[in-house]
Parts: C-alpha cells; structure tokens; sequence
C-alpha cells in the first residue's frame, strides 16, 4: 500500500486541464490509471482515504476518483466527506458488479458524478473524466459570471445612487437659478412699471392695483401659475403704450377726450405690444396687453375682437382695468366707490365684459352677496308688493335693471311684467327667503 503521494511526471498537453486525484489501495490501479489518464490532466495519487483527504487538503483538485471497497474509509466516505467540505470537486466512484447496492447508497451521500464498473474501458474513463471537467469548468465559469453580474451591479447601483445625487444637486442649481431668473424678471417688471408711475397722475399707483385684482381674480377662477403670472404682468405693464402721450391728455378722463385724442389713446394697446416684442418671454403679455380694451361684444378696439376670441387673460384685465378707472375719475369727470363701480360695471355684462368673468368678479369682491342658492327663485306671474330681490335683475341682454335689496312694489312688478312681455323673454326673480306664494 502507498504511504506517499505520486503525480504522473507527463505533462498536461490537453486543452482541458484539470488535476485528478485517485484514491485506490491497490498499487497497480493506481498505476493503471495513471497511464489512462497520461497527457491528459496532472494525476495525483493516494494509497487511502486518510491519505487522499490530506492531498485534498494540501492542494487544490478538481477531481477525485476513488476505488469503492479500501480498508478503514471506504470510497463512498471518502466521497461523501469530499462533498461536505469540497463540494466543488467532480466526484467518481470505481466500483465492481457486486458493489451495486453500496454504489447506489454513495451516490445518494456523496453525490457522486459517476460510476465506473471494474475493469473499466480507458476510452469510457477519459471521456467520463473529460465530461466530468468539463462541467466544472462550465460550472466555474458560471460563478465567475455571477460574480462578475453581482459585482457589476453593485458596481451600477453604486453609480445610480451617484447620479441620482448629482441629478439632485444640478436639480436643486437649475432650480435656485431659474427661481433667480424668475426674480429678476419680475423685479425688471417691477422697474418698468415705476417707469409708468413716475408719469404721476392717473398712472401713479394704477398699474399695480390693477394687477394685484387681476391676478386674484386669476386664481379665483383656477387658472394655471403660468396664466396668473402673465396677467398679473400684463396688469403692471398695460398703460406702457401711454408713455408716449402727453401730460395734459393723461390728464383729462376718457369722456372728454376729442377724436383726434381718442385715435392717439386707442393706439396705447398695440404700442405697449410693440413695445415688448423683442422680448420673447413677453410675447403671451404683450397679446393680453394688446386685447385689454376689446369688448365682449365686438365694439372694443384695436382688432374688435369678441367673446371667446378675446384671450382669457385680456377679458379678465378688462374688469381688473374698468373696476379701478371708475374709481380713480379717469373714465368719467366723478370718482365712485368700489360699490358704485361694481354696480355700474354690472350694466357691462355680457356687452362690455366676459360674463363668466364678471361673475367670478362678483363672487370675489363680494363674498357675502346673496346668490340664487340663498334665495327663493320665482316667475314674475308670482310676484307680490313687498318682497325684496336677493340678486340683481339683469336683462337677457345684460341690462341691470334692479339691484340686490330692491324692495317690490306693485309698480315695479307691473314694470317688470310689462318689460317681459315687450322683450318675450321669460325672467326669473330671485327673492330673499321668508316668503310663501301660497
């Protein structure tokens, strides 16, 4: 029995190296296999299985072939150890026809790759150990591989995270810079409506309250940020046209104006377009500025556009715009109150102004207004003297006829019936709650 180990001295010439180890007690198997497996692979023996753990342990070997019956450990412990701590190395059972219930039993402990009976075929032995390399080195290359993918993807997820927070921090720089943008843009704004104002006179101060009601009135009706933010510059920069006028006609209110006073100021709407169209951030302004003095009917200037042609932002200007002229005298020779002005305006509906608009108006500068849901909504046939009307009556033809409040009496329902009858028109009459026609 050996008491070394031997390595075959032929050197490994085949493309498929591997290192064998064979375990037999018999020299001459040993021997045997040996010149089998020559120029093949490099061949370590070992005369037991003590002997065959010790080379397992000393070196590294990618195949056993082990002898079944061998005193002390057999090879089915032999294999079977081999799993438990070299699970990695192919493992081949020699074995004899009368072995087979033992052959059986090491295949399911040990997990043997093969069996080869005794005598064995030397072509059947070296095709057995090829297939046998062969699998392990697909093997090994298919942890490589996964290992590879692992690192790999650890690898990308590490360069994800890193982009993500480069994407944050350039993110965060575009948006500090757009936000600085932003600013300035409005503080240029800010400076050319100062331009304005320095005309003093009706311009003084005019600009900006006109763009503070029309951008909450912007956002009353849910209009996008973008809308709100262009009205609310169109409303600072929408008497720029006026710049080039003299002082002694900004002066004077619209109504006292002379034609040829009236054709200049009809042209401040496209002036303070013109005047911006260099600038192409200011485009959307410019058209607003352009339509703020059209009517929803057709009769305003300078293109006589009407209803829904009339851009959104131009209709809601118009009221912004009207509301605060009443209020400063420049329209007419009086100043009213912001109560008067809403009155007077309310004749506009539907001719002069948007009437979704206007009402949305209405809605935001009178919150606590009675509205048709507060009221009891009654034809004019059930009308009686003393009931007092919760909202305006306004014509089909959005004429105010009677305010909120107006209390009845048998003249003005006679009135009413009579208007009715002349227009065909069918009113309803919204009155303040408490009353019974029954």
């Amino acid at each position: 029995m050996n008491s070394a180990v031997a390595v075959a001295d032929d050197p490994v010439v085949d493309t498929l190296a591997g290192t064998v180890l064979c375990v037999d007690d018999e020299p001459n198997i040993l021997s045997a296999l040996k010149r089998a497996l020559r120029g093949g692979c490099r061949v370590l023996t070992a005369g037991s299985g003590a002997q065959a753990i010790e080379v397992l342990q000393s070196q590294g070997v990618d195949m056993i072939i082990s002898d079944m019956r061998m005193p002390g450990m057999d090879g089915a412990q032999l294999l079977e150890h081999a799993h438990q701590h070299w699970p990695q190395t192919v493992r081949i059972l020699l074995t004899g026809y009368a072995d087979m219930g033992a052959t059986v039993a090491a295949i399911n402990r040990g997990r043997i790759f093969r069996y080869i009976n005794k005598p064995w075929d030397d072509g059947e032995l070296q095709m057995t150990v090829r297939q046998g390399l062969e699998r392990l080195a697909l093997e090994r290359d298919k942890q490589r591989l996964e290992a590879l993918t692992r690192t790999q993807n650890e690898q990308l997820i590490e360069i994800n995270a890193h982009l993500e927070h480069r994407v944050q921090e350039r993110t965060a720089e575009v948006t500090q810079a757009h936000d600085k943008l932003k600013r300035s843009y409005l503080n240029s704004i800010k400076v050319f409506s100062n331009l304005l104002e320095m005309r003093g006179g009706r311009l003084a101060g005019h600009g900006r309250r006109v763009a503070d009601v029309a951008r909450k009135l912007a956002m009353h009706m849910k209009l996008s940020s973008e809308d709100q933010q262009h009205i609310f510059v169109a409303g600072l920069m929408h008497d720029i046209g006026l710049l080039g006028l003299n002082d002694s006609l900004l002066a004077k209110p619209v109504s006292k104006y002379s034609v040829e006073e009236s054709t200049l100021y009809r042209q401040h709407a496209v002036s303070g377009e013109q005047s911006l169209m260099a600038l192409d951030d200011m485009t959307p302004v410019g058209t607003i500025i352009r339509a703020h003095h059209e009517r929803f009917d057709g009769f305003g200037f300078p293109d006589r556009k009407a209803g829904a042609d009339i851009p959104m932002g131009a209709r809601i200007l118009a009221i912004a715009d009207a509301y605060d002229e009443l209020q400063t005298g420049h329209l007419a020779d009086i100043t009213v109150t912001a109560q008067e002005a809403r009155t007077l305006m309310r004749r506009g509906r539907g001719q002069q102004f948007d009437p979704e608009v206007m009402d949305a108006f209405l809605d935001l500068t009178e919150p606590n207004r009675p509205t048709s849901q507060d009221s009891l909504t009654l034809s004019t046939v059930d009308l009686m003297p003393g009931m007092v009307l919760a909202t305006d009556l306004i014509s089909a033809r959005g004429i105010l006829m009677l305010t909120a409040g107006q209390q009845l009496t048998a003249s003005l329902i006679h009135s009413i019936r009579s208007f009715e009858q002349r227009e065909g028109s069918h009113l309803q009459i919204n009155i303040r709650p408490g009353w019974s026609t029954s």
